[in-house]
């Protein structure tokens, strides 16, 4: 499940002074996996923040810590971005990564419990293709303080809900969910993967596909905190259909977070 919509979804089509807000985005961020347990509790307690105070899905919730959290939480990979000068967290995803020899569960994706019977490609599917070849694109929450532009309420600033970014700053505020995506689109190539599924409602897939990646929708609506469908993507082809725009950025998070790799689940 990938949440968190941005405001600013149709600067995803904005080529004009790219090369620039990528540099931007690069400079004022910082993309790292979560490989310690304090860095695991930001993600989840983000994750709270978003699914179950701000969006109000039925999630498990760890009630005195305040985090929301399952059992593919122990197979995935975090992956997180942080503003630089505020230190806040902007977002974060996990990458799902079952393996063949999981005494306990997940050796499955996320989606083929919530999709069941719903997935309906004849090849497309988690069930026909080799465990070891798959992953899932889950859990992707975004800060609603890199959601909105808008200026705040005395309110806001009174409870101390929302921290105040320049106008400047908050133009990166549009990357964060494609830096997310591209943080686990690095992981997969990392770490041998090459199946890629996600649940998505259709608005995120056609923003992907502006900056070249296409999704393959592979099952019937599925009801999930709002309707959403299975999609599926080919790291293989991915690669070669990313945007050249995005290739300064997809560089610079696979130099970053491949040293990070050495010290997860999967090392």
């Amino acid at each position: 499940m990938l949440a968190g919509k941005s405001t600013q979804e149709s600067e995803f089509d904005d080529k004009s002074n790219h090369k620039g807000m990528i540099d931007k985005f690069i400079d004022e961020y910082h993309f790292f996996i979560a490989n310690t347990d304090d860095q695991k509790r930001r993600a989840f307690r983000l994750r709270h923040d978003v699914f179950l105070k701000e969006f109000n899905y039925e999630m498990h919730e760890d009630e005195a810590r305040l985090y929301e959290s399952d059992e593919y939480d122990n197979y995935s990979i975090h992956c997180l971005i942080e503003h630089k000068r505020s230190g806040i967290l902007a977002g974060c995803v996990r990458l799902v990564m079952p393996f063949s020899s999981n005494t306990n569960p997940p050796d499955h994706l996320p989606v083929q419990n919530q999709g069941k019977q719903l997935l309906n490609h004849p090849k497309l599917t988690p069930f026909k293709l080799p465990t070891l070849e798959t992953c899932e694109v889950s859990r992707l929450a975004i800060s609603k303080n890199f959601r909105t532009r808008k200026s705040s309420t005395p309110e806001e600033i009174a409870g101390k809900e929302v921290v105040l970014f320049s106008q400047d700053e908050a133009k990166t505020f549009s990357l964060v969910a494609l830096g997310l995506f591209l943080c686990t689109y690095s992981i997969v190539g990392l770490t041998n993967r090459r199946h890629v599924f996600a649940m998505m409602e259709p608005r995120l897939p056609r923003l992907l596909a502006i900056s070249g990646f296409q999704f393959t929708k592979v099952s019937e609506p599925i009801v999930y905190h709002g309707t959403r469908h299975a999609y599926y993507i080919d790291y293989y082809v991915a690669k070669q259909e990313m945007s050249e725009r995005l290739i300064p950025l997809y560089e610079y998070i696979v130099k970053t977070l491949k040293p990070q790799i050495a010290h997860t689940f999967i090392s």
